[in-house]
């Protein structure tokens, strides 16, 4: 699961949230609007459908991919290529038929790649930093050689603002030189006239429209994240979509600074930045010129490279709506591996995803009856750096879009292998007639259906299905959550958030219990056969945001997140 970069320390926090508040709420989504006619039981046909999802191909899926030979499956790495080959294999044995590029199961994906190179630095005065531990440059990145040389000053927050009556750059020359802002804010103001005065865009434009040479943040931690965990983040390699807009202006150099290094520049000067951050919250000016001079130089290494995703399609056996199609997606890709040799192997984010995808795509291929519309089983690549491979599947979709009836996602943290499942997140059951489908099959199955417990936080927004439903096509993402005692699975997914989350160590574990991922795959096999199955595809209710029409343009500013 993704967030773009901008929320990515406050992920954590986010993803907690929701497992703590899904796993103690039980409120059930009501029927809401017209829904098609379905049944709280299941039909034969249903039932032995379900029997043929195999707990061993999930297990053989998710342990493939997270593998060391995948090497993380980068996007556009060697192992993200292998991955995508391994899954196209896996749809050939299964007998789906390909539906990528020339006939063949893959879509050649083209992506932007950028990496901070070694060679960036960073010395003030007589002292020399070293980048990751001490400092980070911060996106987006204008140029490949970004070097400033210049005098320090300290400028306080950064801002200047009328509604506050505020003007950290009074008495200080700030054009040419390289500015140290404090991050935080006072006490005396209110955090949303703060917010909206002196956020991180308002104060970098503050600064540069003075001319600045550099940016220097101190004190970058937050109460999300460490400067530790936003530096892991920063100094890894990105990927954007090859036709991505590039920035039209070239910004100054712009880094984010440990305290322990922000208190070595500030060795000699008088203060420390304790002392600055004290003044500074009580309302105090804290800018002042240093006699220090500052050497930082960002350069970036930048790549054309190709992914893929990999898709494959089950022909429907209704003459009349088999040209019609249920999708379902997984992203395969994680962070890969790093020029160092460290390897991200995403088990949980999101290997058992597509193991449960391809563990659904056997179990319709070896049933009987076939669905009456079309099956396709799309796992894509470049999720963790913003749903890339979604959005140019949607923006060239190999079956058109005004005839696919939903998109089911599988993308989470690996809740549904706590323990058995008991409790089914759908995000996004309230804005279309999936949520009264979705609502029937967990009845029919004994389980229970809670609604996005924090809407506030948009994780909805933060998936491949999400690039669906900018395109107008009703979708769910599903989330398994374990039955029994919610305190022991509460610790357990807060120590994996600390540790393991995008790291080295989100791998498979022995006492994963694979009947709670089975679970979830047989409910997202049930809720796509009934899909596929009925008369009419699914609608967006008329109270929803995303009331659109399938294949329209792109949602109004307001509703992009």
């Amino acid at each position: 699961m993704k967030l773009p970069f901008r929320s990515a320390q406050m992920r954590a926090r986010i993803l907690t949230g929701w497992l703590l508040a899904s796993l103690l709420l039980t409120t059930v989504v009501s029927g809401q609007g017209t829904a098609p006619q379905t049944t709280a039981t299941l039909s034969a046909a249903e039932s032995k459908a379900s029997a043929r999802v195999r707990v061993e191909t999930l297990r053989e899926v998710t342990t493939a991919l997270s593998d060391k030979a995948m090497e993380g499956r980068g996007t556009a790495q060697a192992g993200g290529e292998r991955a995508a080959k391994y899954i196209a294999d896996k749809f050939k044995q299964l007998g789906l038929k390909p539906l990528g590029d020339a006939g063949g199961y893959l879509q050649a994906v083209r992506f932007r790649s950028t990496e901070v190179s070694s060679e960036t630095s960073l010395k003030v005065g007589d002292d020399s930093f070293m980048l990751g531990e001490d400092f980070v440059p911060a996106p987006p990145f204008t140029a490949d050689k970004n070097p400033a040389s210049a005098p320090l000053v300290i400028v306080g927050y950064g801002v200047t603002s009328e509604a506050l009556k505020r003007d950290d750059l009074a008495g200080v020359d700030v054009k040419g030189k390289v500015v140290m802002v404090l991050r935080g804010q006072p006490k005396n103001v209110s955090a949303a006239q703060w917010a909206q005065e002196a956020n991180l865009r308002a104060i970098a434009g503050n600064l540069i429209g003075h001319g600045v040479a550099g940016i220097i943040y101190a004190n970058a931690s937050t109460p999300q994240a460490s400067y530790k965990e936003i530096a892991d983040y920063l100094v890894r390699r990105n990927v954007a979509l090859a036709d991505a807009p590039a920035a039209p202006f070239k910004l100054p150099p712009i880094m984010l600074v440990s305290d322990a290094a922000a208190n070595k520049m500030l060795a000699g000067t008088g203060t420390t930045l304790a002392e600055l951050l004290a003044k500074a919250e009580t309302g105090e000016s804290v800018s002042r010129e240093v006699s220090k001079a500052v050497a930082m130089e960002v350069t970036v290494k930048r790549e054309q490279v190709t992914g893929s995703n990999v898709v494959g399609v089950l022909e429907g056996s209704d003459a009349r709506l088999k040209s019609e199609a249920v999708v379902y997606t997984a992203h395969y890709d994680a962070f890969g591996i790093t020029s160092s040799g460290k390897i991200y192997p995403g088990a949980a984010d999101n290997a058992l995803g597509v193991g449960e995808l391809v563990s659904i795509a056997e179990a319709f291929t070896k049933s009987s009856p076939r669905p009456r519309r079309s099956m396709i089983f799309l796992a894509v690549t470049g999720e963790e750096y913003g749903l890339l491979g979604a959005e140019y599947w949607t923006k060239n979709p190999t079956w058109p879009l005004e005839k696919i009836a939903a998109d089911l996602n599988f993308d989470g943290i690996g809740t549904e292998v706590y323990a058995p499942v008991k409790r089914i997140v759908g995000f996004g059951a309230e804005y279309s007639d999936l949520g009264p489908v979705m609502k029937e099959v967990l009845d029919a199955t004994g389980m229970i259906l809670t609604a996005d417990p924090l809407p506030e936080e948009g994780v909805f927004y933060r998936s491949d299905h999400y690039a669906f439903v900018r395109k107008g096509v009703p979708s769910l993402m599903l989330l398994g959550g374990p039955e029994g005692e919610t305190s022991k699975w509460i610790m357990r997914a807060q120590a994996w958030m600390a540790t393991d989350y995008h790291q080295p160590g989100d791998i498979v574990r022995p006492d994963w219990n694979w009947d709670g991922a089975r679970t979830v795959s047989v409910i997202g096999m049930l809720i796509g056969l009934r899909v596929a199955n009925q008369e009419a595809m699914p609608r967006w209710l008329p109270s929803s945001p995303f009331n659109r029409a399938r294949g329209a343009g792109e949602p109004p500013p307001s509703e992009k997140k």
